[in-house]
């Protein structure tokens, strides 16, 4: 099948990306290791020895920089709908988030432990109608938001994609009741034509976590 000039115009600008060209460079899996290693560096979210949830992490490429940075001492679990190769130090569980089999798989492979950190940088697929795939993108964020409520420890962080749009005020709003402060991170590796940008909860807030 004959490409678009949609997908050609985006395929010259991924052959020419300077995070692409660096990611190959450095031995990440996707360009997206730059805009967590970014945040990380900024926030100090990632320490040694941490446990982190990694939701949405196919290709692997926040799998990689989160295992490293919390080294033999730390855990990371990683989710995505789709396959990864291993990554050393990362669990993986392979299902679509929204499961509520694949969230208890999840939680199995906490064994009860509380969580330092957890990350979403889930996208939906896309359907091509703005207002379907924005429902989808503000409904991962939801079930992220719920999950890391139950699991965070107190002073733990929760660091979310979300795409500005229909829903974006009102989650915002809902995050800033769940967090003690609530941050918006932009990272320069973060497409500037991309409506993404990520909302860090520090802290959970009095009366939120351990929600059944």
């Amino acid at each position: 099948m004959a490409r678009t000039k949609t997908s050609k115009a985006w395929m010259r600008r991924h052959v020419s990306d300077v995070y692409v060209k660096r990611a190959r460079e450095q031995g990440y899996r996707s360009r997206a290791a730059f805009k967590l290693l970014e945040i990380a560096k900024r926030d100090h979210l990632l320490k040694p020895g941490m446990t982190v949830i990694d939701l949405g992490t196919a290709p692997g490429g926040w799998a990689q920089v989160t295992a490293r940075m919390v080294g033999p001492r730390g855990a990371v679990v990683a989710v995505d709908l789709g396959d990864i190769a291993p990554i050393p130090g990362v669990a993986f569980v392979r299902g679509d988030f929204r499961d509520e089999r694949v969230r208890g798989e999840l939680e199995r492979a906490l064994a009860g432990r509380r969580v330092d950190l957890v990350l979403s940088d889930m996208s939906p697929n896309l359907s091509g109608v703005a207002s379907v795939d924005q429902a989808r993108g503000c409904e991962l964020a939801g079930l992220a938001l719920e999950f890391a409520e139950k699991h965070l420890k107190p002073q733990g962080n929760f660091l979310v994609k979300v795409f500005q749009g229909a829903g974006f005020e009102s989650f915002l709003k809902v995050m800033r009741a769940r967090f003690r402060q609530v941050v918006t991170r932009k990272p320069v590796a973060s497409r500037a034509q991309s409506s993404e940008i990520y909302l860090l909860g520090k802290g959970l807030a009095r009366g939120a976590g351990a929600r059944s």
